[in-house]
């Protein structure tokens, strides 16, 4: 009967959780907004960033605000960047695949709570080059204190087990990118690797486990030069200019998530598949 109910109640409860995520994705925008700035995502409450005036509850609606105001504040009339409609919109998509994917268990919550992190890494780095430490290094630390109170997250069926696996994860994606960016330095003679995505790829690590790395180092590396030949092709970026790195780790760890392991199983399967 249980599961006959849950199956029933399925497409209203994903429909709470995208509207509750889009709630969670408005105020990640904050966070877009104020982190970078070294400003409270407390107080003052919201307001227009061009004429500071407050907004009231209609100016506040996830996604539908936006869309009303057509873009533009309701006091001063200046544009509002498209960034607040796509970051509400995008998180509450995200949340919902992976409600549907993994069920209301305590592996949802853990991955929505790292997919909103990863949100708000992406578009901070995406505008201001940077990918603040209090995500960074605070996923890290919670990806191993995580990892040794809840074990199943890694598989394991001790917390010493789960937290090797963490360990072993943070300290493999840190360190490949930390060579990457030092021999990179001794080529090229400049900075070719941030250290806040060092961080960032160690924090994944520690969270989705030691397997996911080599898949998002890959998967970024592949999505990195790709953006960078098309921008170079539209003349948009040279060889010269910095892009950032942030937003590709981000989405691979993103994919990971939805069906990396799937996709792991089945080219090891496919390698497999002649010999057998």
């Amino acid at each position: 009967m249980p599961l006959i109910l849950t199956d029933a109640f399925r497409p209203a409860l994903s429909f709470f959780v995208f509207l509750a995520s889009a709630c969670i994705g408005s105020f990640l925008n904050v966070c877009i907004w104020r982190i970078p700035r070294d400003e409270s995502i407390a107080w003052p409450g919201s307001h227009c960033p061009d004429c500071n005036h407050p907004l009231n509850v209609l100016d506040n609606i996830p996604l539908l605000s936006w869309l009303f105001l057509r873009g533009r504040c309701r006091y001063c009339h200046r544009p509002i960047t498209p960034r607040y409609f796509i970051v509400e919109l995008l998180t509450a998509l995200l949340f919902t695949g992976l409600f549907l994917l993994h069920g209301p268990t305590p592996l949802f919550l853990v991955y929505v709570t790292f997919t909103g992190i990863l949100v708000a890494c992406t578009f901070i780095d995406l505008e201001h080059y940077i990918l603040p430490d209090r995500f960074t290094l605070g996923s890290l630390a919670a990806g191993l204190l995580l990892s040794a109170l809840w074990p199943p997250l890694h598989h394991a069926a001790t917390w010493r087990t789960s937290l090797l696996a963490a360990g072993l994860g943070a300290v493999l994606g840190g360190g490949i990118l930390y060579l990457v960016g030092l021999f990179g330095k001794l080529i090229f003679h400049k900075d070719a690797m941030g250290l806040g995505d060092v961080k960032l790829l160690a924090a994944i690590g520690a969270i989705l486990g030691w397997h996911s790395v080599l898949f998002v180092i890959l998967v970024s590396s592949l999505t990195g030069t790709s953006t960078g030949l098309v921008l170079m092709l539209l003349g948009r970026r040279t060889l010269a200019d910095r892009i950032p790195y942030g937003p590709h780790l981000a989405l691979a760890a993103i994919l990971w998530m939805f069906i990396g392991p799937a996709v792991v199983a089945a080219y090891w399967t496919w390698v497999a598949g002649p010999a057998l």
